[in-house]
């Protein structure tokens, strides 16, 4: 009985050590449960989260790269905008080229007719200088005509320089009767007049 008894109270001692070693082994298991499965989830969670930003970085980046409808228009209507700007300066150029073209011909003319006008002043002067050198010489012709003491009479009324313009051009001996019928202070007047002239002319 003894025996049995004391059989009887190793099982029992070895049935609560199991006991015990399972309650050990279940609390850990429990533990580890508890701090590893919100660890798990968080690494999960994370890596949908990664795997979800990337995507989106990556779409993004796309979305960077390329324009949108709002930036394409207001490119198109800068470009637009651009556009009239060079195409109004082109029509001012044009207009400006248009009225130096106008102002070319203009002047064109301005030039011709005064060129015409010159033209036709050298012959005005030259019929001009052909009747006063023919009047002249008639004039000359009719002094030379007349009597010497009346053409002195003339000739000491008039200017020296003018008077002796005329007896320049009269035959010698005309001349010389024109002068000895003058007052001596108009034919010494005269003749100074007559040598300065000849004075001016070149000789050889």
């Amino acid at each position: 009985m003894a025996k049995g008894a004391g059989k009887s109270r190793r099982f029992r001692r070895s049935g609560t050590l199991m006991m015990l070693a399972l309650l050990l082994m279940g609390s850990a298991i429990v533990r580890l449960g508890l701090e590893a499965g919100p660890a798990i989830a968080r690494e999960v969670a994370s890596l949908k989260e990664g795997g979800q930003e990337e995507p989106a970085h990556q779409g993004e980046t796309q979305r960077g790269a390329m324009p949108d409808t709002a930036e394409l228009q207001t490119m198109l209507a800068a470009f637009q905008q651009r556009e009239k700007v060079l195409a109004a300066r082109e029509a001012e150029i044009q207009d400006r080229m248009k009225a130096l073209e106008i102002a070319d011909q203009a002047i064109e003319k301005k030039l011709a007719a005064l060129e015409q006008a010159e033209e036709n002043l050298r012959a005005t002067l030259a019929l001009a200088d052909g009747a006063t050198e023919a009047d002249v010489s008639r004039l000359t012709t009719v002094y030379e005509q007349m009597k010497p003491k009346d053409a002195s009479a003339l000739f000491e009324e008039m200017d020296p320089a003018f008077a002796a313009g005329f007896l320049a051009r009269m035959q010698p001996e005309a001349a010389a009767g024109i002068m000895a019928g003058l007052s001596p202070e108009a034919a010494y007047t005269i003749s100074v007049v007559l040598a300065g002239r000849n004075g001016s002319v070149p000789k050889e």
